[in-house]
């Protein structure tokens, strides 16, 4: 009687020991390290709880799934914060990668987006940007403004060739969007033939002495400034 007693005995210690395992388990590492960050995890599903401020992402292959918890949740999904489980959720179907449920920041290929929302084209009024796939409103070109003063590194005087720009502004009128329009811009060569201070005059050649102007004029044609008798 005392062998089958004894057996007994081991059996029931044995089942007694078995939450005991499980709830090592689900705060161990589990296989991979798939476990790192859990509350509660699992061999066959990995995690199910996280830590606080890690999200919860489901990986699914088929019909199992795979839990893991994350500090960021992956492209293609965005993190929702609850009072029990954060939890990675996935975006739209025509999202690369998202703030929320409904406002994108990247699109998938062959849609393009206009204020958070993946369009398979661009609505009127905007052009379709094929680098970021973006749509993006169309700007009003205003008139060209004055010509800058001419200059020749950095200096307007002297005797050289300079450049003078004028510019053209572009904008949305009446919209938050207008800084994002470009300025444009143009330049043209202009000659500077004005002498610096302190410098000489470069239109002057070598040697030559500037001419003084005369305080006498010539009042008859003998050219000694003595005024012509009247006439009998």
């Amino acid at each position: 009687m005392r062998a089958p007693l004894c057996l007994l005995l081991l059996v029931a210690h044995a089942v007694d020991m078995l939450p005991l395992n499980r709830r090592k388990k689900q705060a161990g590492t589990g296989l991979g390290g798939n476990c790192t960050g859990c509350v509660i995890c699992s061999e066959e599903n990995g995690c199910s709880t996280c830590q606080q401020r890690l999200f919860l992402f489901i990986r699914r292959e088929g019909i199992r799934q795979y839990g893991k918890c994350v500090h960021d949740c992956p492209p293609g999904y965005f993190g929702v914060r609850g009072q029990e489980v954060n939890r990675c959720k996935k975006c739209g179907a025509t999202c690369e990668s998202c703030f929320s449920q409904d406002f994108c920041i990247q699109c998938k290929r062959r849609f393009y987006l206009y204020k958070g929302k993946c369009l398979p084209t661009c609505p009127p009024g905007t052009a379709a940007q094929q680098s970021t796939r973006e749509c993006q409103e169309e700007c009003e070109l205003s008139p060209w403004g004055s010509w800058s003063p001419c200059t020749h590194n950095g200096k307007t005087c002297g005797s050289a060739w300079g450049l003078e720009t004028r510019v053209r502004e572009t904008g949305r009128a009446g919209r938050e969007e207008a800084a994002t329009c470009q300025v444009l811009s143009e330049s043209r060569k202009c000659p500077i033939r004005r002498p610096c201070p302190g410098e000489r005059n470069p239109n002057r050649k070598k040697g030559q002495r500037e001419r003084r102007p005369r305080k006498d004029r010539k009042l008859d044609g003998r050219g000694d400034g003595r005024p012509r008798p009247a006439p009998a």
